[in-house]
């Protein structure tokens, strides 16, 4: 009988204590024997405003500890039914983009090698770029769900062709994406051009804006969603500045007019089904929220793609 790995209790150790890892969970040196694990990427050398994302998975980690193992809103019993643990972080290049998008790249081949599900850390967006090199060397294009404020399809930022503006350009450019099973939802603010979201559009993308999602439930998009995605493999990229900025200002980029916490548990939970296999939550900027609540938030809902991954069972 397998014993799967479980979560570090409240009545064992006290919350504000042990090591910080996700969850306070094991750490593992990397993901063998694991089905689904979390991992690092700090890293923040791609932004262009506000940094300080290099620091968004040790704070995400450290805000982890109050999340219990079973879900109560949907009875997902992730640690029942996967072997989950915290491989650490990749070793990024803190002086060099490009290297450490091949660096990451190449972590993440060590991790689909094993067949498991990574729940990447960020780490400004320019990592689901590599993350999506690795995915598509292993599964082929892939279908993508994408949460954001801003589509991240810029040709060029100051004429460098990689940073957390341009990652979902490159994917498209590079073959790495099924356009036709990509959603992004919650794009919004100014933009650099009156078509800037149109290309996505252009390239067979399905685009919800965030005043299309004002003041509604989300549930009857996300069966849209599953409908379109299918059977085949999807990655889910959440970017915590999705959300409106009073409720997650802690990242770089924020934009007014967002998403609300019940709005993202709906998008997230509404995945359940879709054959995921893998997923980020990117652009936690721990110093500008030094109340902990962005990566609180950012957190839980790490936690709630892990109860949406395949296999996860029902209580």
């Amino acid at each position: 009988m397998t014993t799967f790995n479980q979560p570090l209790g409240g009545n064992e150790m006290p919350r504000f204590a042990g090591i910080t890892t996700m969850m306070r969970l094991p750490h593992a040196p990397d993901a063998k024997g694991l089905d689904a694990c979390f991992v690092g990427v700090p890293m923040d050398i791609g932004t262009s405003n506000r940094s300080g994302t290099r620091f968004g998975p040790r704070q995400v980690r450290a805000e982890s500890v109050m999340i219990r193992p079973y879900n109560m809103g949907t009875g997902a019993a992730p640690f029942d039914s996967l072997q989950v643990a915290d491989i650490g972080d990749v070793p990024t290049n803190p002086y060099d983009l490009k290297k450490s998008v091949r660096i990451i790249s190449e972590f993440f081949d060590g991790i689909l090698k094993f067949d498991c599900k990574p729940l990447a850390i960020g780490g400004d967006h320019t990592l689901t770029y590599p993350i999506l090199q690795a995915m598509a060397r292993k599964h082929g294009p892939v279908g993508l769900v994408h949460i954001d404020a801003h589509a991240d399809i810029n040709e060029h930022q100051f004429g460098e062709a990689i940073a957390h503006g341009t990652p979902f350009r490159r994917a498209v450019e590079e073959g790495l994406l099924d356009c036709k099973r990509v959603v992004q939802i919650g794009l919004r603010g100014s933009g650099y051009a009156a078509e800037d979201f149109d290309w996505p559009r252009g390239q067979g993308f399905r685009v919800v804006t965030a005043e299309d999602c004002w003041h509604k439930s989300l549930t009857p998009l996300m069966a849209e969603v599953r409908q379109q995605m299918g059977d085949g493999p999807v990655y889910v990229s959440y970017d915590i500045d999705s959300l409106d900025p009073g409720i997650a200002p802690g990242t770089g980029t924020p934009e007014i007019g967002g998403l609300t916490t019940v709005q993202a548990l709906e998008i997230i939970r509404g995945c359940k089904g879709l054959n995921i296999v893998g997923a980020d939550l990117v652009e936690v900027s721990p110093p500008f929220d030094t109340t902990g609540t962005t990566a609180i938030t950012a957190a839980n809902l790490l936690y709630e793609l892990l109860c949406v991954l395949p296999g996860v069972i029902s209580r």
